[in-house]
């Protein structure tokens, strides 16, 4: 078994090993260090709040318990989702991360005693899956359908990678390999054809590939991407789509199914294609992402818009107040636009990667960073029902099926890792925050910004930097200015970034400025279930109204705004962030008993006509909402 140790260039989550294939190459784990705003803010609260309080659920779920109950230390069957073991393997490559940018001391107990147990608790042949192991293990990989068993190795491979590249810990990486080869042995050529369930095994077995420098893992990698649509799972009540079986990939036209399945997979067949120039799967890809971008996305950027099997609707069908829009989903979503961004270089990829961030993903996620939400919909009515992982009324400490918050917690660990990319010749900046960056060649750059809510970013060279620099314009940006070395600068466009060349002029400061008006977004004429609606948004962020800010006796669901309302600032919130002020907000007249009725007028809403009183519309940042009172909540808001 090949291994490596650490160095000083010691890659972070993605580090494609070809260069020939990719565009462009992510820093080391160690390059960027977020200094302030709102993603380090974030990160802090991830190290302080977020990954100790998933230790501590891991715990009282039964998700180490399961583990124990193998090598005899705690009594009883298995508990909880099949996939339990996943939570513990992505809570260990959150703090993986973490020992590679601060001090986790206080979490190696919780380290050293997980590892450890998880060395005792696998079988001699590699095997280790405490749901099996506890209470079937006569059918260990044999129920790859439904058993999560590849799922959860994948989980725990990428826990082995994080450790050995942020500290050159490679236990935990040995332990995985372990399994990896007993499912090599079973599954690789000339084994049994079949693939999991639930991708998540083929962009971990790359990663370890590019960590091992092992040919193995990568083949089989691509042979699992080559095996899945040939119907080998079998048909079930879900359909051979759920599980994006139905349809080779490379003859994929649409995403469908279980949107974390297909996000999961289209981020290891990216991964495969960066090592291998595959332009088949590279051009499946593309009708993927176009399937999915421009036809089945939330505003938000949510994803997945049915709640029966968590999966893609048709085209257009995208209903606010039933947007399951998984936590899981946005996370992959940017983690497949990452390796899409690393390949071809194109700004687009970097802002769905921004959209997903900022709203999709921090919605989930309370201030404290300790409770949570599963599904993330964009209207909750005032007098709404039910709660829970499904039907959300408030974010909770924890889920039965606990896959987000520790799926959140290895990601914020890790967004320093996204901030900016390099070529042979150029730095790349994609997402915008306070920043140091060790640049490849020696130097240093340094980012000042309060981005998102603020447009400038301020860029400085302790070095004259010689090379080109790539700054992001974000499609929302109606036009952008730089200034550069202390004078009105040119940049010239290309694939969503403004390009600077200092080749001939090097660079000791850039600013770039982004307009950041209110803008008020409409939605496409398909999407029946917002029709006669608009959303507002002020740079990357979208906003929502909230019960808690609305005048005494008006309710959320009777709020209608002018067809082109004026939005203003209004003031920032320490808890929320800035604020929108809505101007010419009424509240719906002339209320009825029916559920229908009939009438003579030529209007639709006649009798409903709004009432003449005007009043200022209070609009929060999305990812804040439901941080205060209980209520009612929506994003899109009735022009009549």
């Amino acid at each position: 078994m090949t291994t490596t140790t650490t160095t000083a260039a010691s890659p972070g989550p993605v580090a494609p090993s070809t260069p020939a294939h990719s565009t462009l190459h992510p820093l080391g784990h160690d390059a960027v260090t977020l200094t302030g705003g709102f993603l380090a803010d974030w990160q802090r609260t991830n190290r302080e709040g977020t990954i100790p309080h998933a230790v501590a659920q891991l715990e009282t779920s039964g998700a180490l318990d399961n583990l124990r109950r193998i090598t005899g230390e705690h009594d009883g069957g298995f508990v909880g989702f099949w996939f339990a073991d996943s939570d513990v393997y992505k809570t260990l490559e959150a703090i993986g991360w973490e020992a590679g940018r601060s001090d986790v001391g206080e979490l190696m107990p919780f380290v050293e005693s997980t590892i450890d147990l998880l060395a005792r608790a696998q079988d001699d042949d590699g095997y280790l899956n405490s749901h099996f192991q506890v209470d079937r293990p006569e059918r260990e990989l044999l129920e790859l359908r439904w058993s999560h068993e590849l799922y959860c190795l994948g989980h725990l491979l990428q826990a082995g990678v994080a450790w050995s590249r942020s500290v050159g810990r490679l236990d935990l990486l040995q332990i995985g390999l372990r399994f990896a080869e007993l499912v090599e042995q079973r599954f690789g050529e000339g084994g049994v054809d079949m693939v999991d369930g639930h991708p998540e095994i083929e962009t971990a077995l790359v990663e370890v590939f590019r960590e091992t420098d092992d040919e193995r893992w990568l083949r089989l990698a691509r042979r699992f991407v080559d095996l899945r649509g040939r119907g080998l799972l079998g048909e079930d009540a879900m359909g051979a789509q759920y599980y994006q079986d139905h349809q080779p990939v490379r003859e994929v036209r649409d995403a469908t199914g279980h949107a974390v399945r297909q996000l999961y997979l289209a981020a290891g067949v990216a991964d495969v294609v960066a090592e291998t120039g595959d332009p088949e799967l590279l051009e499946a890809l593309e009708r993927l992402w176009s399937s999915v971008h421009e036809r089945k996305q939330y505003v938000s950027g949510g994803l997945g818009s049915r709640h029966r099997d968590e999966a893609f609707g048709d085209a257009y069908e995208l209903p606010p107040d039933r947007a399951y829009a998984e936590t899981c989903a946005a996370i992959a979503n940017l983690h497949w636009n990452w390796r899409m961004l690393l390949l071809t270089g194109l700004g687009r990829h970097a802002d769905e990667m921004e959209r997903g961030l900022y709203n999709a993903i921090a919605v989930s996620t309370a201030v404290g960073g300790c409770a949570f939400t599963y599904a993330n919909p964009l209207h909750l009515r005032s007098d709404a029902a039910g709660g829970g992982e499904n039907a959300p009324t408030r974010r909770q400490p924890w889920f039965r099926c606990a896959c987000c918050p520790p799926n959140l917690a290895r990601l914020v660990a890790s967004l320093h890792d996204y901030i900016a990319t390099t070529t042979d010749d150029g730095l790349q900046l994609h997402l915008f925050a306070d920043a140091t960056i060790a640049l490849p060649g020696g130097g240093t750059a340094t980012v000042r910004t309060d981005y998102p809510w603020d447009g400038r970013v301020e860029i400085a060279f302790d070095e004259p930097f010689t090379g080109e620099l790539q700054l992001r314009r974000p499609g929302w940006a109606r036009g952008a200015a730089v200034t550069v070395n202390g004078r009105d600068g040119r940049a010239d466009a290309r694939d969503g970034y403004l390009v600077i060349d200092g080749s001939e002029h090097p660079l000791s400061s850039v600013v770039l400025e982004l307009p950041m008006e209110p803008e008020v977004i409409r939605p496409h004429p398909r999407i029946d279930a917002v029709r006669g609606c608009v959303a507002i948004a002020r740079g990357p962020v979208l906003y929502a109204i909230e019960q808690a800010d609305l005048p005494e006796g008006v309710l959320s669901d009777d709020v209608v705004v002018p067809e082109a309302p004026e939005v203003r600032l209004a003031g920032v919130d320490p808890v929320l962030g800035q604020r929108l002020l809505v101007a010419g907000a009424r509240v719906r007249g002339g209320h009825r008993h029916e559920l229908y009725r009939s009438s003579p007028s030529a209007r639709s809403d006649a009798g409903y006509a709004p009432s003449s009183s005007a009043f200022g519309l209070i609009a929060v940042p999305y990812h804040r909402w439901g941080n205060r009172a209980a209520g009612g909540m929506r994003v899109w808001l009735p022009t009549r």
